[in-house]
């Protein structure tokens, strides 16, 4: 999609804290004490506060209307009501939110209390995604999961008593232990939940996981020797489609499912690289020049925050910057769109960017058509069933696009 001036800014709020680290976690967060958590709420309200005055002087426009907000984690929900009132309050005191705004909370299972509970409906939330990965006991707790079956399905139930309907089931494949037939029972549950929207990630195996370190070093610990193969987990995936799309649950996105009307809003600006702002440790924001030049795209800024939390809590260390020139931003409109079911648009890339720019990426398109990685019907390219098994080999021949290959330093 061609991305149009005065767009509404999307929040993300990064809550950090868990009450145990899942052996295959691979982001910022950990096990911390409580005493961080109100502090940790000043941050992000002080942060909020110099938001504008921080985007005027790096020349980005920042606009006042929000429509979606993420509160992500770690686990929110373990936040006290009282600071998510605060928070929120926060929120509103800086911001125009829209009155039709999805406003997203992550939720373990089994760690929402009814205090909790209330305040979050009490403070507009209306949508939350629950962090379940395995309707399998076992599974779930070979993972440091503290859940059982029984406790999602009952979560399942008092968020619709409260008025929360909006619910996001996370389910991964891969798991330690998981076989076809759990995963197909997990599979199978989570469509009898009636849940409107699931998220299916298959595992990944890195440095930044505990589970991922000792697969790497070939070890036993965290039960690595029963990872299913890779091959494995990508049948796993593929049964996934399948039976979501039985239960109603269309593939929109290469990891999100949804009923119509239930894709997540916040989530599809990162694919649609509309303008957002991240809050927190460890959080993303992305936003763009104030002031292009005429009949050109401009640059973005994408910033990153520190990960460690005492650095972020002393407001020690500043956030990574880096300008994305025009050609940079023409590379992730095609990695970023091509996550998406629907594709990435010739016209509208074609449009935004110059047909000069985007003539080699034709080129690139026509050689994954031909290994089968990408189909185009001449006005939208999209990922085959293979290429979406294979995405980031497919990504990875659009970022290698620009002449330059870096980053442009503005100005």
């Amino acid at each position: 999609m061609v991305w149009m001036r005065n767009n509404a800014l999307g929040l993300y709020i990064s809550v950090p804290f868990c009450r145990s680290k899942c052996t295959y976690c691979n982001f910022a967060s950990g096990v911390y004490p409580a005493s961080d958590h109100a502090r940790y709420v000043d941050r992000l309200i002080e942060d909020m506060a110099a938001s504008r005055a921080w985007a005027d002087q790096m020349g980005v426009e920042l606009p006042h209307t929000v429509d979606s907000i993420y509160v992500g984690g770690g686990t929110p929900s373990l936040l006290a009501p009282e600071l998510f009132a605060r928070l929120f309050d926060a929120i509103r005191a800086e911001f125009a939110l829209d009155p039709a705004a999805e406003i997203t909370v992550e939720c373990a299972p089994g760690q929402l209390a009814d205090e909790t509970l209330d305040a979050l409906a009490a403070v507009g939330v209306n949508r939350v995604s629950l962090g379940v990965q395995s309707f399998i006991d076992r599974e779930a707790q070979v993972s440091g999961r503290l859940h059982t079956r029984a406790m999602v399905l009952d979560d399942l139930r008092r968020l619709r008593a409260a008025g929360i309907a909006n619910l996001n089931v996370d389910l991964i494949a891969g798991l330690a232990g998981q076989t076809f037939a759990s995963w197909q029972e997990s599979l199978a549950v989570l469509a009898e939940s009636g849940v409107p929207h699931a998220s299916v990630y298959m595992l990944e195996v890195d440095e930044d996981s505990r589970l991922g370190r000792e697969m790497l070093a070939g070890g036993a610990r965290y039960h690595a020797e029963l990872v299913p193969s890779d091959d494995a987990i990508a049948q796993m995936y593929e049964t996934a489609i399948e039976s979501l799309a039985e239960a109603g649950l269309e593939q929109y996105e290469i990891s999100n499912f949804g009923r119509p009307g239930f894709a997540s809003r916040h989530n599809l600006r990162y694919w649609q690289r509309r303008p957002y702002l991240g809050l927190g440790l460890d959080a993303s924001s992305m936003l763009r020049d104030a002031a292009p030049e005429a009949g050109e795209p401009g640059f973005v800024l994408r910033t990153s925050a520190t990960d460690d939390l005492k650095a972020f809590l002393k407001a020690s260390e500043p956030a990574e910057t880096a300008w994305l020139s025009p050609q940079r931003q023409h590379e992730e409109a095609w990695f970023l769109g091509l996550r998406l079911n629907a594709g990435v648009n010739l016209a509208e890339v074609e449009a935004e960017f110059g047909s000069k720019m985007a003539a080699p990426a034709r080129t690139v398109v026509e050689r994954l058509a031909a290994d089968g990685l990408l189909v185009s019907d001449g006005q939208a390219v999209r990922l085959t069933p293979q290429g979406r098994l294979l995405s980031n080999e497919v990504f990875q021949e659009f970022l290698e696009l620009a002449a330059d290959g870096d980053l442009r330093a503005r100005g």
